[in-house]
């Protein structure tokens, strides 16, 4: 409400778990705001870990809940393996400062950021990326998450749009990038995430492209994990010129469909 956001998306990875107590406190507080549901998917296409965000979906429908449940146990068993390899490399009690981070949620990695950082090893999330938990880097886990079809497929049976999440952030070349989109579309996604904050506007006005060479619906997404000096909630967040939004789909409302 600070930010002037009357429209905005919960997108937590693999969980639909703070939709509800938010959706309760909009209405307790009589925000102006409209939630729309959502979760972001993890998924496994070739060698690259995809994010497929599910928005406006129905969080009870049984095959979403089922495919969620499943990757709820895939994402605490990595957690606990990431803390271990962190373990075993001088980091003494890193899982249970991660854990204390996440309070009741699921473990990610930015947790694992957040207390690396906070022992002074790195001053952002990146630059811990880039140190100690991307590929192949100390804390790395290979993930085994579902593929792009079943995450579309529960995506869609719960009534939700399907939308690739920040597509330039994959490390891939312009070429995979199209046989990524290619595929996502063959299997049935509808959308892919154009615009981000600190993004080059070259690469949203080639997303934007993109977006319109494979028929893709866009959307606009913060990314916002908790308050850091470096992302604002909701701040520039434009679409390039003939880009249709994707909340277009559901009630013709704009809004951070991306957190």
């Amino acid at each position: 409400v600070e930010k002037n956001i009357d429209v905005f998306a919960i997108t937590d990875h693999d969980t639909t778990a703070a939709i509800k107590p938010a959706q309760a406190y909009i209405q307790s507080q009589a925000l102006p705001l409209k939630l729309i549901n959502g979760v972001e998917i993890s998924t496994k296409w070739e060698s690259f870990e995809i994010h497929i965000v599910a928005l406006n979906v129905d969080i009870d429908a049984p095959t979403l809940t089922s495919l969620l449940t499943i990757q709820q146990q895939k994402r605490a068993d990595r957690a606990i393996e990431i803390g271990l390899r962190l373990e075993k490399n001088g980091f003494a009690g890193i899982y249970q400062q991660a854990q204390a981070l996440a309070e009741d949620a699921q473990i990610t990695r930015a947790h694992y950021a957040r207390a690396l950082i906070a022992r002074g090893v790195a001053t952002t999330i990146p630059g811990v990326f880039k140190k100690y938990l991307g590929r192949a880097k100390t804390g790395y886990v290979p993930s085994d998450w579902c593929d792009m079809q079943t995450a579309i497929a529960a995506i869609h049976a719960a009534g939700g749009v399907a939308v690739i999440a920040h597509p330039g952030r994959y490390q891939m070349s312009n070429k995979w990038l199209r046989k990524l989109l290619s595929q996502f579309k063959a299997a049935g996604g509808d959308a892919m995430e154009v615009a981000q904050p600190q993004q080059a506007p070259s690469e949203r006005q080639f997303l934007g492209e993109l977006s319109r060479e494979y028929d893709l619906l866009c959307s606009q997404g913060s990314d916002f994990h908790f308050p850091t000096s470096w992302l604002e909630l909701g701040k520039n967040l434009y679409l390039p010129k003939d880009c249709q939004g994707v909340w277009q789909t559901w009630e013709g409302q704009a809004g951070d469909a991306h957190e």
